[in-house]
């Protein structure tokens, strides 16, 4: 379902989708839904990733150390024999 809505926006921004909007054959209504698209994906993403590395900040916890040491030591072990 799509709805109208106004927006207020600058005389040369308008004329940039104008043209934009042309090149492409797209209503300026679609070049306004697909740049608020992009901008809500980016947004995102920005919140994943942020929550992203506020996990890996805290560092691995006690279980995945051990893991991670148990891991490095075998490793080290595999190189070494070649």
């Amino acid at each position: 379902m799509k709805t109208r809505t106004s927006i207020s926006i600058s005389k040369t921004l308008l004329a940039e989708v104008e043209a934009l909007a042309k090149k492409q054959r797209l209503s300026r209504s679609q070049i306004f839904a697909t740049a608020v698209e992009e901008y809500l994906r980016r947004l995102e993403n920005q919140h994943l990733l942020e929550a992203l590395n506020a996990a890996y900040a805290k560092g691995p916890s006690g279980d995945e150390a051990q893991l991670l040491q148990a891991a490095q030591r075998a490793q080290r072990q595999v190189t070494e024999r070649w």
